[in-house]
Parts: C-alpha cells; structure tokens; sequence
C-alpha cells in the first residue's frame, strides 16, 4: 500500500501543479473570474491532499503494522481529490451547476481522512 499511495501522491501532486498552470496560462482568457477561481480551488485542495497522502505513505513506510484508519485516511484523501477537485474542474469549465453538488461529499470524504489521520496518530504505538 506505501508504494500506491507514494505513486499516486507523486502524481496527483504533479497534476496539481499542471492544473494550476493550465488555469493560469490556458483557461486565464477561455473563463470568467469565477470559473476560473473554482478551478483553482480545486487545484490547490488536490495539491494539500497529495502531500497528505505522502504523508501517509511515509508514515506507512516506517510501521510495521499500520493501523487500519491510516489506510481508510490514505483512501479517503485520495477518494477527496477525485470527487472534490474532480467535481470543482468538470464545473468550472462545463458550467453545469449541479455539478457544485457533488462538491461537498469529496469536502466530507477529506474530513473525513484527517479525522482518520489523526485517530491513527493518537493510537500509534512505538
């Protein structure tokens, strides 16, 4: 599991940052302000739970036996930037507002994910 969650920590984190340059330098004329906010704040929500994730996967590196709420954190974040971001980009350049719906239960599932984060940190046993 450290090595899917480092790959896709790695990943997620270099997409972020091609989406945010993408909004800058590509979508900067296409959107309006507001789209164009929306798609950055997707952007950096999938950055700051990439490193999460690393950070979890770092974490998993060093237990021998990881409890089981640091790999629920693990999938939650990852669960977070496909619904949250994924949601917040499809919105932004499709303008389909019932999109913004969905927006919040990626907002829960990353919740969610710290909550489980800091449970498995409170129960680690050195």
């Amino acid at each position: 599991m450290t090595q899917i969650f480092l790959s896709l920590a790695a990943i997620l984190g270099g997409l972020s940052v091609a989406a945010g340059a993408f909004a800058s330098h590509a979508l900067r004329e296409r959107m309006s302000e507001r789209s164009l906010l929306i798609f950055e704040t997707g952007a950096r929500y999938q950055m700051y739970h990439a490193l999460a994730l690393l950070i979890v996967a770092l974490l998993l590196s060093r237990l021998e036996s990881p409890p089981p709420s640091l790999l629920a954190s693990g999938w939650l974040f990852i669960i977070g930037i496909a619904i949250f971001s994924g949601s917040l980009y499809a919105l932004s350049l499709t303008g389909i507002k019932y999109l913004g719906a969905i927006t919040p239960v990626g907002g829960a599932a990353f919740i969610a994910g710290w909550g489980a984060l800091a449970f498995a940190a409170w129960n680690l046993k050195y």
